[in-house]
């Protein structure tokens, strides 16, 4: 039986949802900023129960889980907030108010974790010799450590494919821009498909 689809409208500007087209959004006020999104009408199944055959659960003892050990940033307070560092195939947002030192902590981080890992950071508000100097007044030397003033999308992915780093390091994820999504930068549908696509790509390059 074939899944019913729904339509509803989503704000990209603060991912407010409505059953119908408005010119402006009723939560954020922005205007012109719905876009159309399908999905399958809640509780509308895509197949028959049991045509999946081999998938089945797994009892939790005998789910394997190598490689996925935390790996510490050299932070210590950090490395306690994360629950012992970073995990392996991981994403982790870092979130504050502008001008608070986000970035100037992670070039600290950048430090350590070259040590035995090849970063690369992505930065779409400042050119690579802002970032240059600010490393240098932090000592931070590394030649493990590459840099990459971009907001493209498919630019940024590239280079991702292209030196398969070990940690990737997006400064910010506001900034960046995919041009197949009309939004602007900084809208939830830009957010959301840019870290996705990110994630994604980071995770691949490994596997070829």
């Amino acid at each position: 039986m074939a899944s019913k689809i729904k339509e509803t409208y989503v704000c990209a500007e603060c991912g407010a949802k409505s059953p119908l087209w408005r010119g402006q959004c009723l939560v954020c006020k922005a205007w012109n900023s719905l876009e159309l999104v399908a999905a399958p009408v809640e509780g509308a199944r895509k197949r028959p129960i049991g045509s999946l055959g081999s998938v089945k659960a797994m009892p939790l003892a005998h789910v394997e889980d190598h490689g996925h050990e935390p790996f510490g940033t050299g932070l210590e307070a950090l490395d306690r907030v994360l629950g012992r560092g970073l995990v392996p195939g991981s994403a982790l947002l870092m979130g504050g108010e502008p001008g608070i030192g986000k970035s100037t902590l992670m070039l600290q981080i950048c430090d350590s974790l070259c040590r035995f890992a090849k970063v690369l950071y992505v930065s779409g508000e400042e050119s690579e010799r802002q970032i240059k100097l600010r490393a240098e007044r932090l000592g931070v030397r590394s030649e493990s450590l590459y840099l990459l003033a971009e907001t493209s999308l498919e630019n940024i992915l590239e280079s991702v494919h292209e030196l398969k780093p070990d940690v990737l390091i997006v400064d910010s994820i506001q900034t960046m821009f995919d041009e197949e999504i009309g939004s602007a930068p900084g809208s939830v549908s830009q957010v959301r498909e840019s870290t996705n696509a990110v994630s994604y790509t980071h995770l691949r390059a490994h596997e070829t």
